[in-house]
């Protein structure tokens, strides 16, 4: 076992965001990745994507903690493709997510930019045929992106084999606890090498991530870019005080509004979700539900429909809420208020990504009332009350 001595955050100098941006050439990368990053129109690297870079170039563990939206994928993917560009096949590298929405997400990443290497990278998640999975393993890859429950099958069929790792990536750690793959985490870390690089990434750090950590790495080097459970600051917040009852009605009336072209609407429960889809549909307006009863053939149509622009709103349960990789949402809905509050700070985390703007629209029912507040408590900062008449309760006041 791997312990630290205090897991601190670096200087907060060193943490903020810089007055003035390095450009990715400053950042150590090959040139064979900085033509995959301009020929992905990108010029200057994220807060977190200029800490962690030259950070994993160094071989150092480090905890990256980053809320979603921040750029945080391509700051493992890129000095994991510039670390891989020389030697044999083998697999050198593994990436862990919780979902298979963030692995198709991290895998896509690689290919965007490994394009000008010859990187092998094999997505490994459930919902989908084992079969030819297998089949990319045996070929042998350079890399492993995968769902944890996924690649505890692959490797009681013997499909892998970690000889060669010298890379682990613990992609939205706190969510995989969450979701109970602690006990999956721990078989998968006891088949791979002891001695190697491991980059955690994290929205946030409570007790348990950071047991983990002292666990899986060694004198890791804590980044954190803005607070923890820090909202987006790029996000216009708003509570909407409505019954329960009216809830789908003032939906209706605010998805009515001409600025609302690309909406995300968290529901609690996937039956939430279809009912609100049918609500929408009733009033003519395109959206479609996504969530764990849904194929991941349908949950990919889903996906792609939403992000071309052919359908307006996608309502989704939680599953949705981590890593979703969606440029050009407009404001993002929570039909329910979430029970976490760090549930807020990921679900709004879906619009205002990489510094563009949004509105984040909380529904509040009068037994969600102090939800809210724990919410307002832990994010530290009010949010506004939005009276619509007709629609509001009572306007409640924030402590």
């Amino acid at each position: 076992m791997h312990t630290t001595t205090a897991i601190e955050p670096r200087d907060e100098a060193l943490l903020s965001t810089p007055e003035t941006l390095a450009s990715f050439s400053d950042l150590g990368l090959s040139s064979v990745v900085l033509a995959a990053v301009s020929d992905a129109g990108y010029t200057q690297p994220t807060p977190i994507q200029q800490e962690a870079i030259p950070l994993a170039l160094s071989g150092r563990d480090m905890i990256g903690l980053a809320n979603t939206g921040t750029g945080k994928t391509a700051a493992f993917t890129l000095p994991i493709i510039d670390r891989l560009l020389d030697g044999p096949r083998r697999t050198r590298v593994l990436i862990l997510t919780p979902t298979r929405e963030l692995a198709a997400q991290v895998d896509d990443s690689f290919r965007k930019y490994g394009k000008h290497s010859e990187l092998a990278v094999a997505a490994v998640f459930g919902g989908v045929p084992i079969e030819p999975q297998e089949r990319a393993l045996r070929q042998g890859v350079d890399v492993i992106v995968a769902t944890p429950g996924r690649l505890i099958d692959h490797i009681e069929r013997q499909n892998v084999v970690f000889d060669d790792l010298e890379v682990l990536v613990l992609d939205e750690a706190d969510r995989m606890l969450d979701m109970g793959f602690a006990p999956q985490l721990n078989r998968i870390v006891n088949e791979i090498p002891r001695y190697r690089q491991t980059l955690l990434f994290s929205a946030t750090m409570p007790p348990e991530v950071e047991a983990l950590a002292r666990k899986y790495l060694r004198k890791p080097v804590v980044v954190q870019v803005g607070r923890r459970s820090s909202a987006a600051s790029t996000v216009a917040h708003a509570v909407y005080p409505v019954p329960r009852e009216k809830k789908s009605a003032l939906l209706v009336e605010l998805l009515r509004k001409p600025d609302m072209d690309s909406v995300l609407i968290f529901t609690r429960t996937k039956h939430g979700a279809d009912r609100v889809v049918r609500h929408l549909e009733r009033a003519e307006i395109t959206a479609t539900a996504m969530h764990a009863d849904k194929s991941q053939a349908q949950r990919t149509q889903a996906l792609d429909g939403f992000k071309r622009g052919a359908i307006r709103v996608l309502v989704a349960t939680d599953i949705a809420q981590r890593g979703l990789d969606i440029s050009g949402i407009t404001h993002v809905i929570n039909y329910d208020v979430p029970q976490q509050p760090e549930d807020y700070v990921h679900r709004i985390g879906r619009t205002g990504r990489a510094a563009a703007t949004g509105d984040a629209y909380t529904f509040m029912a009068p037994d969600e009332i102090a939800m809210v507040r724990t919410i307002e408590r832990v994010i530290g900062q009010q949010i506004p009350r939005i009276s619509v008449p007709g629609f509001d309760f009572g306007t409640v006041a924030a402590d």
